[in-house]
């Protein structure tokens, strides 16, 4: 494992709680004890030290500028959400939290603990699929996207003569052409865990896969849906002989290390890949370019998303908490990026033309990479999809369903066992309907 990769290796990015509904809220009902005054609690999810001396750095000017104290407690992002509610349960909850996860937003909305955000968030334009807001209101600050895309190796294919792949056809015909010797052509995680669900369904969302209709109906089991899905169940199929072995097992740290010890050409990763090859292999990071998931027949591209944010819980110190958030976001927030710079690709559209951010060196070196990273943004060929945020609107519902992993369960069906694809598909049918029932 990474030391420097935020996720646990055997826990769930994203996990709502064990119980959802009432029996997840029964803690939630616990009154407030007054918070001590002028003195803030803080719930960061991003345990990096890097990330860590940022936030403790802006808590000590804060205080410095306000005489407000502000308290940082840091756990691993797995745990947050946990945290967090037995702090409220226990009658000394946080004053601002982070979270990963759009349902323990509304978990925590609906059961009337959130401070509204929207006028905070209303001062910035924003990126596409980044306000989550329930009935009206924004209660939760994104501060990155955490999009996956596609890195290949450009020396590799220079040698081979290979083009950046913009059908499934063609990231075939690469993989193979790459597999060489105790080398492989690609790299996809098919666990029932976070990062199958995150690198590698990527495709199908290109491909135009989509789970709900705008009622929280399950569109997959349409056959217009089946069809597709089927369609990209044998692709990775096809697509398998071109993996190292073990990819059941693979996990966040597995691709980084795969990709970085030259065990495979091509992986999919977010801007934190960049940053371990800047630290452990600079050499590997100059051969190093990126693509989107591309559909079959080359006409659109996808990354799967991701995101991270804050909220303000709704304690006797709200008002000193907003007066944080507001100062926090406009003078401490480009600092916060920067102790993740490719990592933490900003929501917020004026990030990217801000000198401030635009100075570290990173983000200077990779301009190529920062560009990418913005179009995605703007580009009206990408499609930006995961499970967790399905539906027309922020629900509990599209995270049962990414807790379910039947996505994932289809995949090691039809790689791992062999099963016709419409078979596969139609177990995955099952267990996502039993998720939202």
């Amino acid at each position: 494992m990474f030391d420097h990769d935020k996720r646990s290796a055997g826990a769930q990015r994203r996990r709502i709680t064990k119980a959802l509904g009432a029996a997840a809220l029964t803690g939630l009902a616990a009154p407030f004890v007054n918070a001590q005054q002028k003195t803030l609690r803080f719930l960061n999810c991003e345990p990096g030290r890097d990330n860590v001396r940022a936030m403790k750095v802006a808590a000590a000017e804060y205080e410095r500028a306000t005489g407000v104290r502000v308290v940082v407690d840091t756990v691993p992002p797995d745990q947050v959400y946990d945290k967090l509610q037995a702090s409220i349960s226990a009658g000394t909850p946080y004053d601002i939290s982070g979270l990963i996860f759009v349902a323990h937003v509304v978990l925590l909305a609906q059961a009337n603990k959130l401070v509204p955000l929207t006028e905070l968030m209303n001062r910035h334009k924003w990126g596409p699929r980044i306000r989550f807001p329930v009935k009206g209101q924004d209660y939760w600050y994104p501060y990155d996207y955490n999009f996956c895309w596609m890195y290949y190796r450009k020396d590799l294919f220079e040698q081979k003569g290979l083009k950046v792949p913009t059908s499934w056809d063609q990231v075939l015909d690469n993989a193979k052409a790459l597999t060489d010797g105790q080398r492989f052509g690609i790299s996809h995680p098919i666990g029932s865990n976070g990062a199958g669900q995150w690198m590698s369904i990527g495709y199908m969302w290109a491909d135009g896969v989509k789970l709900l209709d705008d009622k929280f109906a399950l569109l997959l089991e349409t056959p217009a849906m089946r069809q597709k899905f089927a369609a990209y169940l044998d692709f990775m199929k096809k697509l398998s002989p071109s993996m190292p072995p073990g990819m059941s097992q693979a996990l966040f740290a597995t691709v980084i290390g795969q990709y970085s010890g030259n065990q495979a050409a091509m992986v999919p990763y977010a801007g934190r890949l960049m940053e371990v090859l800047e630290d452990r292999s600079p050499e590997l990071a100059g051969k190093t370019g990126f693509f989107m998931y591309p559909d079959s027949a080359g006409k659109q591209v996808a990354v799967n998303h991701g995101y991270d944010g804050w909220v303000v819980v709704d304690t006797p110190m709200r008002e000193e908490s907003m007066k944080f958030m507001a100062w926090f976001t406009e003078n401490q927030y480009i600092n916060f990026l920067h102790s993740a710079p490719l990592h933490f690709q900003p929501p917020r559209m004026d990030v990217y033309d801000d000198r401030r951010w635009r100075a570290h060196p990173l983000i200077e070196k990779h301009g190529e990479l920062v560009d990418f990273m913005r179009s995605i943004l703007t580009r009206d060929d990408v499609v930006i999809r995961s499970v967790d945020t399905e539906g027309p609107a922020p629900d509990v519902r599209p995270g049962k369903m990414f807790e379910s992993f039947g996505i994932m369960e289809a995949l090691q069906n039809r790689l791992l066992k062999d099963m016709p694809a419409p078979e596969a598909t139609e177990l995955a049918v099952r267990k996502l309907k039993a998720a939202l029932a």
